[in-house]
């Protein structure tokens, strides 16, 4: 029995089809469809009951996808367990919002890298829900989120409160502009929208911009606003230009902290990184 059809058995109990399941795989129909096949040849079982264009598991089927969730899981957690050889050698996947990488994430890497020199980092940067979904699918081995966090599967560890501020150009009124943003999925995106609907106004028209220099370099040039940590604004190469006001506690203060899973073997480099973020956020508060 393939770990291959297995997944893909999944992915169509998942999606609800063979066509959705494609897409997911990024593969071809016919290779779903044959894989399905063999599976249901190889267990003499039906897995599936067609009903016009559609499926419906049987309940050789539901028998199945119990095995197969965990026989998956199984196979990423062997993964994980291979790629993390040591303490000292292997590799770590961590993921974080850039502006967090930005403040916190250089100095404690340098201090994972000193503590553990032949674990090998790799970094990415992303939105709270794209990395919160990268994290579930064991594709990274923790992240820098803003929370709180509330999933069975993930413990979320609180490090630091960022305080988001609204930035505009001097001299702009920023009921007048449009708001700049991070994609779907950001947290800051989020509060950004809830706040100006609180001031009695609409959300019409947004820009998105996918890096930070993006969004704080048009904004310095007057063309919108948005919700940003005020150390970011502080730090940025626009901060000449930029006007920084304060908002509403329930707007402006966000836990942030790492996730990852709860059945992940334990890590004395994540402490290490921890730690690191920890003392890089009290060197900014002093």
């Amino acid at each position: 029995m393939e770990l291959v059809a297995l997944r893909t058995f999944q992915a169509v109990v998942e999606e609800g089809g063979i066509l959705a399941a494609s897409r997911k795989l990024n593969t071809v129909q016919s290779n779903v469809t044959g894989r399905i096949r063999r599976l249901e040849e190889e267990l003499g079982a039906e897995l599936f009951i067609r009903k016009g264009r559609g499926l419906e598991l049987a309940p050789s089927g539901k028998v199945l996808l119990d095995y197969a969730r965990r026989m998956l899981m199984l196979e990423r957690q062997t993964a994980s367990a291979v790629r993390q050889v040591g303490e000292s050698a292997g590799e770590l996947r961590i993921g974080a919002m850039e502006t967090f990488a930005a403040l916190h994430l250089p100095s404690a890497l340098k201090a994972v890298r000193a503590g553990h020199p032949g674990l090998e980092l790799r970094v990415t940067t992303d939105t709270t829900s794209t990395l919160t979904g990268k994290v579930l699918d064991h594709k990274l081995d923790c992240a820098f989120v803003a929370g709180p966090v509330i999933h069975p599967d993930l413990q979320f560890d609180e490090l630091v409160i960022e305080e988001l501020v609204q930035v505009h150009a001097a001299g702009t009124d920023p009921v007048l502009l449009p708001l700049i943003l991070f994609r779907e999925g950001c947290a800051y995106r989020t509060r950004a929208v809830a706040w100006q609907r609180a001031q009695g106004h609409a959300v019409s028209d947004a820009m998105e911009f996918g890096t930070l220099e993006g969004i704080l370099g048009c904004i310095a040039v007057g063309l919108g606003w948005t919700l940003m940590p005020r150390r970011v604004v502080e730090q940025s190469s626009h901060a000449a230009d930029l006007v920084i006001e304060t908002v509403p506690d329930e707007f402006s203060l966000v836990p942030t902290g790492m996730i990852y899973l709860r059945e992940a073997r334990a890590m004395a480099a994540l402490k290490t990184l921890c730690d690191g973020i920890t003392a890089s956020a009290n060197r900014v508060r002093t």
